[in-house]
């Protein structure tokens, strides 16, 4: 499972077994876990964060989109 970005104590990655599904990333730190589509971006889960925590990650995940998108297509080469 890749780190793509550490930002704020969180941790932005991908699980290789998910590689099926649209674009998204995994969030995990401080205790909670989520998961958000990239194109569109949009939170499909959130558990254990507080609503100021996921408006941080939804930030973070808007302001390097590009780089996420670019890692996930990297790593879907890889792993197919």
């Amino acid at each position: 499972m890749p780190t793509v970005l550490r930002k704020y104590g969180f941790r932005f990655h991908f699980y290789g077994y998910g590689m099926g599904e649209p674009r998204h990333i995994h969030v995990t730190g401080h205790g909670g876990t989520a998961n958000i589509w990239l194109d569109p971006i949009g939170l499909v889960e959130a558990k254990g964060f507080n609503a100021a925590e996921v408006r941080r990650i939804m930030n973070v995940v808007k302001e390097h989109q590009d780089q996420f998108v670019e890692a996930w297509d990297e790593f879907a080469e890889f792993v197919s």
